[in-house]
């Protein structure tokens, strides 16, 4: 089994050859299965700050996907967040909740999306890495077996390689999607893309 770091490189190796159309793609797939497993905890486990950032989200989405008219919706709710009170340098004494791993991923992926940086694409493969063994602690309470964290974490790893994979078979479409792409074309990434890369499986 290939160690923790290895993969981890593989993924920032791969991550740095992609073009930033594949990479927003990537993280907004990330924050995706990170904002569905948050959406899906019980009532009093959700935050409302983080749900909230959910139409966010879906704005990534259609611009990773080729609606260039997703840009100002983006551009508009990164800037709420700006200067809201969560976004803070207090430390421990401010609100945490933009460092749980949906926001921070869901945050990351929209400034990949209007940036362009690997480095927002790195930061959010790492988070959902991280963020294994909080749902596994979570798991624990419901089920008497669980898996190893490590092992765990090598799938989730794996789990995003397979990811990379399937985005880079599209990248002659998602090279120049910044730009916008034919409706039909954003329709049909939608289904090859977004739906396989949004399965927590």
């Amino acid at each position: 089994m290939a160690s923790l770091q290895v993969l981890l490189a593989s993924v920032e190796e791969r991550l740095l050859a992609m073009s930033a159309g594949e990479r927003g793609v990537f993280v907004a797939g990330v924050a995706e299965r990170l904002m569905s497993w948050h959406e899906a905890l019980p009532g009093d486990r959700r935050a409302p700050f983080i749900l909230g950032l959910r139409p966010l989200l879906n704005s990534v989405w259609d611009g990773v996907l080729g609606d260039t008219t997703a840009f100002r919706a983006v551009k508009r709710s990164v800037a709420e967040y700006l200067r809201s009170e969560y976004c803070h340098n207090d430390g421990q004494d401010g609100p945490d909740d933009a460092d749980e791993p949906a926001a921070a991923a869901t945050l990351h992926a929209a400034s990949a999306y209007l940036f362009g940086c690997a480095d927002f694409a790195i930061w959010a493969s790492q988070r959902a890495a991280d963020a294994v063994g909080e749902q596994l602690e979570f798991l624990a309470e419901h089920e008497e077996e669980m898996p190893d964290l490590e092992v765990a974490t090598v799938v989730e790893l794996h789990r995003q390689l397979n990811d990379l994979a399937l985005i880079a078979s599209h990248a002659r479409e998602l090279r120049h999607s910044a730009l916008g792409l034919a409706i039909d074309t954003s329709i049909r990434l939608r289904v090859e893309l977004r739906g396989p890369l949004s399965k927590r499986d």
